[in-house]
């Protein structure tokens, strides 16, 4: 096989939403780094398309219709009888609405009757009589047949109506793979087998080249459907499909014969196990340990189960057992609450064990190992179900990668797997007794169990040995080889927005709007923090990017701070009056769906404690969908700050500061871990204190701050810095240099401190250097605002911060001790500071307009 002139392309498509599925993530990143140009296709949250990219992989996410779905339900309700019988009264809303129009009626002719003569009068009676008759039939027939409709259940064994949701699928999915023209498709899961098919033949006939490989992950006959039409429809459409595919493959070798035998493939499917990149375990990142988030000792034996959390997983017999096993802990790896869990809760505190069991949140795929690896044993207590009885799971080989020996129900595959390398112990499916017994022996015999799991276990239980086929078979598939493989792309690449914006219709003027809290499906709370005016600017971008938005901002305020935009100012020194406590109840509960809290604050004022934890169970209970957002020294601990940087902020903090900003961010952090709640941050430093939460970036209006004034053209370049607070931004560590190189006639130094920021922003535009802060490792709003603006931007960026941008950051990294060198290359290097400054301004638009920031929302936004 030739080297094609271009890199080959594999379009990896998926009907979820990308982000938990470690598997699809994997298999694209595998596919990049081994050359291949690669475009990661999934379901928009949203009615727009949502782009990013991982590295070099393009990630598209479309928004998927149910036009073809409504269709067919009201296809299903129309018959020859119900023609006659429902006559423009297609659901009960209709007959609401010809009931009030009725209703309407006899009360205005019932009136004319009495005013009328005696003709008219008796003509409107006898009208009256007749249209009464008319009413009272077509509501007994409108419900006469209601009570005969078929069930919605039952299928008509067709899967394009029973479940057509694949239909509307496919109508989304297709135009967009086409549009890529891949060489080879990989359709993951049952409900991409027709997408693809269609696509690839649709590409054939364009006399394009198109393979595609259908990727099983399931048994799809061995799944409980909660749904009788869905569960003979995707069985249904598999068998239609299956066998037009160039390749299949699956996740074990039972699966594979299954597949086999059920379909007469001519060819067995080919076994990709998941599991998890071993090259990345070890790594030496700060991640959070299962055992941290639970607050456990060392010595506390520690049980996990990690992954999805389902009634055919059995979770319910771990609870029951947990009573027979004094002293041992449960850590539950979840990703959001779920009525399921709510049931296994309070299972656990009718059993007493509720205070040993501990929710803990997901953490990146690329570090789930080093993440488990702190527990004493990995359970995986499936229930005999056909599904789970013929696969090896994810999570099996995530426990052995992480060095914990398996406490396994006896389902058939991962039974008969731990027996054979003695890496583990086995219980009875349905009987807790048998799991408890189970769990105390392979907690007694821990460490003779650890040693069994071998060097080749742990190699051909890796994503490195098990994608190595699926790159051999687009290989096979498409009669193409990469060029060469991309040694730039790493197995930790993370997701990042895309440059590609859509038309803005929003103001450029600055001004923040938003749509105000209003009868819409989800009505979001923000607040009461909103530093620096993000909560304002959240719930603009929010509101922009989902018509289903609406939102209130609130902000506790003080007289000395900003005025910021915000719906209700609360008056900060009375936050523990009754009646604004009374008050604030009284806008969020009944009110709000969802609710973004930011900085730790309480909602109800004091009423339940100062932090949010206190008014989580009322919120709760009063159905509102709660997310934390930290922007700084709420979360950030000054110790282990200091610890990371020499020249930590918290090494010049005024007396007594840093203690209690350490007081507050460790129980803030024990809080994050204790509500199990969706955490995300304005700045990715804040990663490294919180590592389960996700980066929000800070939202500014970029064409605001936008100007094209010229860069660097001045003889001496007019240099910027702008402390809030000297020893936040290392001012006093930093003005020496800044004013002997002044002096010296090398720079125009201004200092900005006390200016209103209404003023700042004609600063920033005037000038050619910004200087931010060098004690931190990060950048924030003011560092943004100046990127914005085309300016080159000057600060100290920790190797995490440059990270998380996949190291993209413009900013020029520069410490107090090398600040003299870093100014003078820039003076120096002209030209080469003004591409600087142009790289910043694409930078804010691409990371800080509010695009990314609510696209990374939209997953909480549900």
């Amino acid at each position: 096989m030739e080297s094609p002139a271009r890199r080959p392309r594999l379009a990896v498509i998926v009907a979820n939403g990308i982000t938990g599925d470690s598997r699809v993530q994997k298999t694209a990143v595998a596919a990049a780094r081994d050359g291949w140009d690669v475009t990661l296709i999934g379901r928009s949250d949203t009615k727009r398309v949502q782009r990013s990219k991982m590295g070099p992989i393009d990630v598209i996410r479309v928004p998927v219709g149910s036009d073809y779905a409504r269709e067919v339900k009201n296809r299903r309700g129309r018959s020859l009888r119900s023609a006659a019988t429902q006559f423009h009264l297609p659901d009960q809303a209709a007959l609401k609405r010809y009931t009030a129009s009725y209703r309407a009626w006899v009360r205005q002719k019932s009136a004319e009757s009495n005013w009328s003569g005696a003709p008219r009068r008796t003509s409107i009676k006898a009208m009256l009589r007749a249209r009464r008759s008319v009413h009272r039939l077509r509501v007994q027939a409108f419900k006469w047949e209601q009570r005969r409709k078929p069930g919605n259940q039952t299928p008509v064994r067709d899967w394009r109506l029973d479940w057509p949701q694949v239909v509307d699928l496919d109508l989304a999915f297709g135009p967009v793979i086409e549009g890529v023209e891949p060489d080879v498709i990989h359709a993951n899961d049952v409900t991409m087998i027709a997408t693809a098919a269609l696509s690839v033949a649709r590409l054939r006939a364009r006399g394009l080249e198109c393979a595609w490989l259908y990727d099983a992950h399931e048994y799809v006959r061995g799944v409980e459907w909660p749904n009788p039409r869905q569960a003979y429809a995707l069985p249904a459409v598999e068998a239609e499909f299956i066998g037009r595919a160039d390749a299949v493959v699956t996740v074990s070798s039972q699966m594979a014969e299954l597949l086999s035998g059920d379909h007469k493939l001519p060819t067995p499917p080919l076994v990709v196990g998941n599991a998890p990149v071993r090259e990345v375990i070890g790594g030496g990142r700060s991640a959070a340990s299962v055992r941290e988030a639970c607050g456990l000792a060392p010595e506390v034996p520690l049980m996990v189960y990690s992954g999805w959390i389902g009634p055919e997983r059995g979770v319910d017999a771990v609870i029951d057992g947990l009573k027979s096993l004094p002293g041992f802990h449960l850590a539950l790896v979840h990703g959001r609450m779920t009525p399921m869990l709510e049931q296994l809760l309070a299972r656990a505190e009718s059993h007493g064990v509720a205070d040993r069991v501990h929710l803990v949140p997901y953490v990146p795929q690329h570090e789930v190992a080093d993440y488990l690896s702190s527990a004493d044993l990995g359970l995986t207590p499936f229930r005999r179900v056909p599904n789970c009885e013929v696969s090896l799971p994810t999570k099996v080989a995530e426990y052995l990668q992480a060095g914990l020996p398996l406490v396994t129900s006896d389902v058939k595959v991962i039974k008969a797997y731990v027996e054979e390398h003695g890496v583990g112990e086995v219980w009875t499916w349905d009987d807790p007794a048998t799991f408890a017994e189970a769990a105390a022996r392979a907690m007694q015999h821990r460490d003779k169990l650890a040693d069994a799991i071998t060097e080749d276990i742990l190699t051909d239980l890796s994503w490195e040995a098990q994608s190595d086929k699926l790159l051999q078979l687009y290989r096979r598939l498409s009669k193409k080889t990469p060029p060469g493989p991309r040694h730039d792309v790493s197995w930790t690449v993370q997701e990042t927005p895309d440059a590609v914006r859509t038309e803005r219709t929003h103001p450029s003027d600055g001004t923040l709007t938003w749509r105000k809290l209003d009868d819409t499906r989800i009505r979001l709370g923000l607040g009461p923090a909103n530093y620096a005016g993000q909560g304002a600017a959240f719930a603009q971008v929010i509101t922009r990017a989902n018509p289903d938005v609406s939102a209130e901002v609130v902000m506790n305020k003080r007289p000395e701070s900003f005025d910021y935009p915000a719906d209700v100012y609360v008056d900060a020194d009375r936050l523990r009056d009754l009646d604004v406590q009374v008050q604030q109840m009284e806008r969020v509960i009944g009110r709000l769906t969802h609710l973004l809290v930011d900085a730790f604050m309480p909602v109800f004022g004091h009423l339940n404690g100062q932090s949010i934890a206190g008014d989580v169970d009322a919120l709760k209970q009063a159905g509102i969908k709660v997310a934390l957002l930290a922007h700084g020294s709420e979360i950030r601990h000054p110790g282990q700050h200091m610890a990371r940087h020499p020249f930590s902020l918290f090494h010049d903090a005024p007396d007594g500061i840093a203690k209690k900003l350490q007081v507050k961010a460790e129980r803030n952090k024990r809080i994050a871990s204790e509500l199990g709640l969706p955490l995300y941050v304005t700045t990715p430093d804040l990663l490294e204190d919180l590592p389960t939460a996700k980066w929000t970036p800070l939202v500014v209006d970029v064409d605001a701050w936008a100007t094209d004034r010229p860069v660097m053209e001045r003889e001496r370049p007019l240099v910027l810095h702008a402390p809030s607070k000297r020893w936040t931004k290392g001012t006093d560590r930093i003005m020496p240099v800044l004013t002997e190189l002044h002096d010296a006639g090398l720079i125009e130094f201004r200092l900005a401190e006390g200016v209103p920021w209404a003023e700042m922003r004609e600063l920033v535009q005037s000038c050619d250097l910004v200087l931010d802060q060098f004690t931190t490792g990060s950048y924030g709003t003011f560092a943004v605002e100046a990127m914005a603006a085309g300016k080159p931007v000057v600060a100290y960026i920790s190797d995490g911060v440059k990270a998380a941008t996949n190291g993209a950051l413009p900013i020029v990294n520069a410490t107090p001790d090398t600040l003299r060198e870093v100014l003078e290359q820039l003076v120096d290097d002209r030209e080469g500071t003004a591409r600087t400054g142009a790289r910043s301004a694409g930078f804010a638009r691409t990371y800080h307009d509010g695009t990314w920031t609510a696209q990374v929302l939209s997953e909480f936004l549900k």
